[in-house]
């Protein structure tokens, strides 16, 4: 296998901050226009999706797209911007007094802190609302509505039961228990895994990737999605509220069982490591490659925030 390429870091920078703000204004583009009397959960899901983060998903998505020869971006926006609102929901969620009681996300008070308890809820539940009716509208617009199609069917499974929602929900009724490595493996890599595996697959689905080529990037995603949600841990344990823009030490607060708290913090560096060498195995095998890709999962291990 030829050896894996990355950007300097330089270039690479660069084109993060470029996209990072691209995505931005192409999301906020997104959000529902002809508010009235309800504009009070507008504002709450504003207030939520343009807080900021990393736009990891979409970027994934986007990144895929290009990757198999996608250039048309009418095509994907939509995709790109109901993942995010997908994410989002789920941090808003996260974050409520009945799940982890956080009051700060992104170094900004959390959405129940600022809205209230009960538009917490329904910014949450509008978000994810509107994610697929942002998606499922594009099937109107132009282009391959059969590939669409697929890219809806695969961001929702994601989403759903079996996936980011059914790993949410091993996680929260295992809170305080000892956990075997089977159902910690189970909750991450549905938990956050399972959406990063979307990014991945839609992307590439969007562009016309063939099936072999999209079920080596869901075990991309999935790798890419482990490392993701390991190195949380350890920055939990390592960063500041600072660095990270949300409290410190939250999960050892909940009671959660996590990598770092099973196998330790040298076997949790080591999982960051393996699982992310794992996913750039699997991109420098593909025929097609994104430089900028590879750099995006590799600086995954050392990221402080």
């Amino acid at each position: 296998m030829p050896e894996t390429k990355f950007m300097d870091k330089a270039a690479f920078e660069k084109q993060l901050n470029e996209e990072t703000k691209w995505i931005e204004d192409s999301i906020k583009k997104f959000l529902p226009t002809g508010v009235t009397y309800q504009k009070t959960i507008y504002d709450a899901m504003e207030y939520s999706l343009m807080a900021g983060g990393k736009r990891l998903r979409p970027m994934i998505m986007w990144e895929t797209y290009k990757m198999y020869g996608g250039e048309d971006k009418e095509q994907v926006l939509p995709f790109m911007a109901a993942i995010e609102m997908i994410h989002t929901y789920s941090l808003v969620h996260d974050d409520l007094p009945a799940m982890d009681n956080d009051e700060y996300r992104r170094g900004k008070k959390t959405t129940h802190i600022v809205y209230g308890e009960d538009m917490g809820i329904l910014a949450g539940d509008a978000l994810l609302n509107y994610a697929y009716e942002t998606a499922v509208s594009s099937l109107s617009e132009g282009g391959n509505i059969y590939v669409k199609a697929r890219a809806v069917q695969i961001l929702s499974k994601k989403a759903g039961l079996f996936g980011m929602l059914g790993g949410q929900v091993a996680d929260v009724e295992n809170t305080g228990k000892p956990l075997s490595e089977e159902k910690l493996g189970f909750i991450y890599s549905l938990k956050t895994g399972a959406l990063i595996e979307a990014a991945f697959m839609t992307g590439a689905v969007l562009a016309g990737a063939d099936s072999a080529s999209i079920e080596a990037l869901e075990k991309a995603g999935h790798n890419t999605g482990m490392a993701f949600q390991i190195q949380d841990d350890i920055l939990d344990i390592t960063s500041t509220s600072e660095e990270l823009g949300k409290p410190v030490h939250s999960d050892e607060k909940n009671d959660k069982q996590t990598y770092v708290a099973v196998y330790g913090m040298d076997k949790a560096l080591q999982a960051v490591k393996d699982y992310s060498e794992s996913a750039l195995d699997i991109l420098n095998s593909q025929p097609v490659q994104n430089i900028y890709l590879n750099t995006l999962v590799e600086k995954l291990i050392g990221r402080r925030k």
